[in-house]
């Protein structure tokens, strides 16, 4: 069984966390609103739960718009090829597969 879902605008890496003075961390706003924007694309394109004992194979593109004050010429040479900037690939998985625990599958350990 095949599931997609498509998360609008430009994807955000998993933030690390921060600490307080006494020494509790938190995750940071800007993670927790896409995270749950994440959810929610995925509640209103799918919403269906992994069965408990099927692995996971999830696979994740992210597209980053060039930058509009690029000359036309940087335009296009930087058309189709490969985003080496922030937020990294890692990140971009983690802040996603994060997400959906709990909601799409139970534990993101099943994830291959």
């Amino acid at each position: 069984m095949k599931i997609s879902f498509t998360v609008e605008g430009l994807p955000v890496g998993k933030g690390r966390p921060r600490f307080t003075r006494n020494g509790h961390t938190y995750t940071p706003n800007k993670t927790k609103a896409y995270e749950e924007y994440v959810r929610t694309s995925w509640r209103t394109q799918s919403g269906m739960t992994i069965a408990a004992d099927t692995p996971v194979t999830a696979y994740i593109d992210g597209y980053f718009p060039i930058p509009k004050h690029f000359s036309k010429k940087r335009h296009a040479e930087l058309s189709g090829t490969a985003y080496t900037k922030k937020c990294d690939a890692d990140n971009l998985a983690k802040s996603i597969l994060d997400a959906l625990n709990g909601y799409a599958y139970d534990d993101d350990s099943r994830i291959s």
